[in-house]
């Protein structure tokens, strides 16, 4: 199984700044990440705290 580049406390400070208002497109260029993958971890980590 292949390792992750982000954390899970680095995914949800990314889907943050989505929520904030950032632009999806702008988002993903900025992280180095597809729009599928923001999409699927929305799904997966919608809801879920970190500090």
């Amino acid at each position: 199984m292949k390792r992750s580049r982000f954390t899970e406390s680095q995914i949800v400070a990314i889907l943050k700044e989505g929520e904030a208002g950032m632009p999806v497109a702008e988002l993903c260029r900025k992280h180095g990440v597809s729009n599928a993958t923001y999409y699927q971890w929305k799904s997966k980590y919608s809801g879920v705290q970190f500090r």
